[in-house]
């Protein structure tokens, strides 16, 4: 016998699960961060506000589990032979009336800054999503989470010029999310006409300050005119929801990257002002100031850039060299294969640091040659992944019948070969991203890294690890971000682990 759910789906029920989890610790979190630890006790307005954020994650919580309780009692019986009959024990299952309100008290409860009942509130309101919705759904958040802590900044007593025109472009994005997501449904049921198209392309444009999630879902969006039953990889990573979450994160990242330009002015991560030296966090300065007097704030979202960009470099060029001499030893003779990966096992009986802190000490502190660096040593292990899958992929039929129609080698290599056993090169990817962000860190933090004055947040983290009894949060703030950032990236990578298995095609 299958069950089947008559209300949620079970994706729906599994984002609700997660979200309902999340919400109820992180306002514990909030609940503890607004106490007072010098009056042993909590101030009225935080304790308010910390009461009515726990108050709405329960009622987050209440209602998940009464879907949940919901689903198990009210099912659908699908028998042998595809015949579908009631629970003869149960009643039809119904959705309550006070779903769809409590779904937008919760969605707008994310003014007080808990994004997870805005995912319960939408889910909720919507109960049926489709793939190019979640990510939608989290555009959304991303555009909320940059527009709050781009505000932040009013509280400087002087703005980036550009700051009016960049607080704008963040409100407009994240108006238009909202409007595609509620006319998605009926978009994506037409798969024709002016609007069908137009949203697409202001899915595409949203996408160019650095929301990568509105570009998928511009893709999918295009896809659902395919009448196909095959679901996409980018489908797939939807159904889950932790790989979603983290996929937010690094979203976030990036976007602050690029609307930093605009919404936060440069000056304040990189000049020292001694009259504003080792300040504790404030509204002026929310992550406090370090031993030059520069808020640390603003070094944490300038210094997120050099993370991102070096672990993605560091990850693309590695890809891209080690996965073309892996593919040519797998596929090739002997000879190649033994020449190409014996040379390969040299660079590869190096420790990883160990080069990395060789090539930057011999051409200098920068963030080319530390790119170059972590590139180098990663070369060696692309090569042994793809090399493994190619020698599995050449042994296959349409291999076969492409050489007895005369396609050349290089063709059959880039065209069959390489598409073919690429998955487990792009799992490798987005795990090795975690480890050369971690690298980053590790050798700025040994000042081996960029420059000691560029934000990076290994420097950080560096000159924060000097004051840990005083102010600890100096090293606080800049571990996190770390922290946050490798696991979204470990998240993800878990998310494409399941996507590309086979089992979820069906």
């Amino acid at each position: 016998m299958l069950t089947q759910l008559t209300t949620y789906t079970a994706n729906t029920k599994r984002y609700l699960r997660f979200a309902a989890v999340l919400s109820v610790v992180f306002s514990l979190g909030v609940l503890a961060v607004n106490f007072n630890r010098q009056a042993t006790s909590w101030t009225t307005n935080s304790l308010t506000f910390s009461l009515i954020h726990l108050a709405l994650s329960l009622a987050n919580a209440w209602v998940t589990y009464t879907i949940l309780k919901q689903a198990n009692q009210h099912k659908t019986v699908i028998s042998a032979d595809n015949k579908i009959r009631r629970d003869e024990t149960t009643s039809p299952a119904t959705i309550p009336a006070w779903h769809r309100p409590l779904g937008a008290l919760l969605m707008f409860s994310v003014l007080l800054g808990n994004p997870f009942n805005f995912i319960s509130g939408v889910l909720l309101l919507f109960r049926k999503v489709q793939a190019y919705q979640y990510y939608l759904l989290f555009s959304i958040l991303v555009d909320l989470t940059i527009l709050a802590i781009s505000l932040i900044n009013l509280t400087k007593p002087t703005l980036n010029p550009q700051f009016s025109f960049g607080i704008g472009l963040l409100v407009t994005s994240l108006v238009l999310h909202w409007l595609l997501l509620l006319v998605s449904p009926k978009l994506a049921q037409a798969k024709s006409g002016i609007g069908f198209w137009l949203s697409i392309l202001a899915m595409g444009l949203l996408a160019l300050k650095g929301n990568v999630l509105s570009a998928v879902a511009a893709w999918l969006l295009f896809r659902t005119r395919q009448e196909t039953t095959r679901r996409s990889i980018l489908a797939n990573i939807a159904r889950h929801e932790v790989a979603m979450f983290g996929l937010y994160v690094i979203t976030v990242i990036l976007a602050l990257a690029v609307t930093s330009y605009w919404a936060f002015e440069y000056s304040y991560a990189v000049e020292n002002n001694y009259s504003a030296i080792l300040q504790s966090p404030s509204w002026l300065y929310p992550l406090g100031t370090d031993n030059f007097g520069r808020d640390v704030f603003s070094r944490l979202v300038f210094g997120g850039r050099i993370s991102l960009l070096v672990g993605l470099l560091a990850t693309f060029a590695p890809l891209l060299i080690g996965g073309f001499l892996g593919a040519v030893a797998g596929y090739y003779s002997h000879r190649i294969d033994q020449t190409i990966m014996r040379l390969l096992d040299i660079l590869y009986a190096i420790p990883g640091i160990l080069l990395a802190i060789t090539i930057v000490t011999a051409f200098g502190t920068s963030t080319q040659n530390l790119i170059l660096a972590l590139s180098i040593g990663g070369i060696p292990g692309y090569a042994r992944t793809m090399r493994a899958s190619v020698l599995q992929v050449k042994q296959m039929e349409y291999i076969e019948a492409a050489h007895a129609v005369g396609v050349s080698d290089a063709k059959i290599i880039l065209k069959h070969v390489i598409p073919n056993a690429s998955a487990p090169m792009i799992i490798r990817s987005s795990l090795t991203v975690a480890t050369a962000v971690i690298s980053t860190s590790s050798l700025s933090y040994l000042g081996l890294g960029v420059e000691s004055h560029i934000p990076e947040w290994g420097n950080i983290l560096r000159i924060g690890s000097d004051y840990l009894e005083t102010h600890p949060y100096l090293a606080i703030y800049p571990g996190l971000a770390i922290i946050a950032l490798v696991l979204s990236f470990n998240f993800l990578g878990d998310g494409l682990r399941d996507a590309l298995d086979p089992k979820m095609q069906k």
